[in-house]
């Protein structure tokens, strides 16, 4: 199968998934609200506020998952700290810092109860080794599927919110040939690819380079203490200090199959939109917007799509 064949095939399956989500009475909208890393803990914490609110304000049970840090206790002595300064009653970590704790009862239970959760950064694959296909990874869909709770992320919480995650891979000077790895994460976003630190690390030729790996997909980068809401089938916001970059390369040119590894790529017709803190656009109210956005708001149709509830 040629990659544009494999291409075709994974829009189509995703765009089928989004039509069956859609038609299901049972399924609610839930909110993710991603975080590109290093977010305001001291000052006005405009994230973490948003976080709180969009959890359903102080009184919300929040939950937090720290898998995916080396040091979990200092990560959670610090969130614990700044939530409790901004007025929220109901803060608890999760007691899930293994595979096998993924698989205990009461770590289901205790998911099953949120009304947010959070997940701290640290390294993604280490969370997404912990939680693939456990009963925890189950419970975080149905919360966020069935429930509409909303869930955040991070650094690493926040690159594990796609299928298709970004596991490892450095930002070359020059855009090259398949200096990315990829890793299967969460799945919460189906048809995005999402990598974090953006402006701040100077990842644009790493996520161009992911791109020319998976043409079907969007790449979404996201700036330190910026976040960027999603609200399933209708919305996104950008919250915070920076601005999220969506990468659109589904009618791209590319020189990807002629090529070896680490040659430059040849990348042609890639739209960009950036979109700095502040902006925020309706799929429904904008359906009918001038010519002049049509291909932006044509890829955060495609962004908000949910991926398939894995319960």
């Amino acid at each position: 199968m040629t990659r544009r064949n494999f291409a075709q095939l994974s829009i189509a399956a995703g765009l089928f998934s989004f039509l069956q989500y859609g038609h299901s009475e049972s399924y609610v909208n839930g909110k993710l609200l991603i975080i590109g890393g290093a977010e305001d803990r001291l000052n006005e914490r405009v994230i973490l506020k948003r976080f709180i609110e969009l959890s359903g304000g102080n009184q919300a049970k929040l939950k937090f998952i720290l898998a995916a840090s080396s040091e979990p206790s200092s990560v959670w002595a610090s969130y614990s700290n700044v939530f409790e300064n901004l007025g929220a009653t109901d803060v608890e970590p999760i007691a899930l810092l293994s595979r096998e704790d993924a698989y205990n009862p009461d770590v289901v239970s205790n998911l099953l109860t949120a009304d947010g959760i959070f997940m701290t950064g640290g390294d993604q694959s280490r969370l997404m080794a912990e939680l693939w296909e456990t009963p925890a990874f189950r419970a975080i869909h149905q919360v966020f599927h069935l429930n509409g709770i909303c869930i955040a992320g991070t650094s690493a919480g926040a690159a594990v919110m796609s299928r298709q995650m970004i596991a490892q891979g450095q930002a070359p000077i020059i855009t090259q040939k398949d200096v990315v790895s990829f890793d299967i994460g969460l799945g919460l976003v189906s048809m995005a690819i999402i990598d974090q630190h953006f402006s701040q690390r100077r990842r644009l030729t790493r996520l161009l380079s992911a791109l020319a790996q998976r043409p079907d997909l969007l790449g979404v980068g996201i700036d330190e203490n910026t976040g960027l809401v999603i609200t399933i089938n209708e919305s996104i916001e950008v919250i915070g200090d920076g601005s999220v970059t969506i990468l659109d390369g589904r009618e791209m040119v590319s020189n990807y199959d002629e090529i070896e590894s680490q040659e430059k790529l040849e990348l042609l017709g890639v739209k960009m939109h950036l979109l700095p803190s502040g902006s925020s656009y309706d799929v429904k109210t904008y359906r009918t917007e001038e010519k002049r956005i049509a291909s932006l708001l044509n890829a955060i149709n495609y962004l908000v799509i949910p991926g398939p509830a894995r319960i």
